[in-house]
């Protein structure tokens, strides 16, 4: 399932710079030169992460940041200030405002890299978390009923059902005896069709009570 990145600066080299960083690492990346374009891209498609500057011109970081959370379709997407803004101060105003981590300029690839994918791994564990906790309580409520979807493909469906079960990407693979990155690619098909934004979700949808 590819991660999709926004990263949101008004330099263009060194948005290039970023861009290519990370599609070099295997992400899909959007770019925007500024906050009123990135709430463009952002309401097009819903970014798995944003990476964004703190002084661009108009709309500054900060402000950007909070209008974010204050929306709760945008609300929980981790964001990354990577900024030459770099004094405490900065670093502390940053974290009020809800950022998750802070990355100064120049850069270093390998820094980035390891925050993005600390923040996503995170994500992955907590998502798969609560989704066994969700399954855990609906069958507390009672026994087990897997609702039946006609958009889902067979393989969908079936992938879904061991989600609803708890069962984390690895061993769902293993169950239906496919790769890892199949099974990511039927979660993701299963999100895109149903316009969702997490595993959470699949939960409450098969094993949701008619």
């Amino acid at each position: 399932m590819q991660r999709r990145l926004l990263v949101v600066d008004d330099e263009p080299k060194l948005l290039k710079a970023v861009a290519l960083t990370l599609s070099a690492e295997g992400y899909e990346v959007m770019t925007a030169r500024s906050g009123a374009d990135a709430f463009v891209s952002v309401n097009q498609s819903i970014p798995d992460l944003i990476i964004s500057d703190i002084r661009m011109p108009g709309m500054d970081g900060y402000e950007f940041v909070q209008i974010l959370r204050s929306d709760e379709r945008t609300a929980l997407i981790p964001i990354i200030f990577l900024t030459a803004k770099g004094q405490r101060q900065d670093r502390i105003t940053g974290f009020r405002s809800g950022v998750d981590a802070y990355v100064t300029k120049p850069f270093d690839p390998d820094e980035l890299l390891a925050v993005i994918g600390a923040i996503l791994s995170r994500i992955d564990r907590s998502g798969s978390a609560l989704a066994r906790l969700v399954s855990r309580l609906k069958r507390e409520e009672s026994p087990a009923e897997y609702a039946f979807d006609e958009s889902f493909t067979g393989a969908e469906a079936r992938v879904a059902r061991l989600v609803a079960d708890g069962l984390v990407n690895k061993e769902i693979a293993q169950n239906l005896d496919i790769s890892v990155r199949t099974v990511e690619g039927h979660i993701s098909n299963i999100l895109s069709k149903k316009g969702w934004n997490n595993r959470v979700e699949i939960v409450r949808h098969v094993m949701r009570r008619d």
